[in-house]
């Protein structure tokens, strides 16, 4: 694929992934006009797995109260053709796990310092 200029070629990305054995994505929103494709997982196994089969580069994390519930908002993005696609994930952290709310990456266990 060379240009997501359509909505079809949009869809068709995604639906590769899900053939190639990626979970479907529980949300997709596509901007009108094709320059804006956001998909959201359930799970941060999904996260990475749709992160490198997209190969995007760009990771932000952010952290917010929702009436009361600590959420955390992890967001990767690429460019691909000038259409910006991210891949979102978003976990309630309870107040007892404040420490994963530190790391980039909660799955990178870091060793311990002797």
């Amino acid at each position: 694929m060379t240009e997501l200029a359509t909505r079809a070629q949009a869809f068709s990305l995604v639906a590769e992934g899900v053939a190639a054995g990626l979970s479907a994505p529980w949300r997709l929103y596509l901007a009108r006009g094709c320059r804006y494709l956001s998909l959201s997982v359930g799970d941060r196994a999904e996260w990475n797995a749709w992160r490198t089969h997209l190969g995007c580069p760009e990771l932000s994390v952010r952290v917010y109260d929702a009436g009361g519930e600590i959420r955390r908002s992890s967001m990767a993005e690429v460019v691909m053709d000038g259409c910006r696609i991210s891949v979102e994930l978003v976990e309630e952290i309870g107040t007892d796990d404040l420490d994963r709310l530190l790391v980039a990456d909660p799955t990178i266990v870091e060793p311990e310092e002797r």
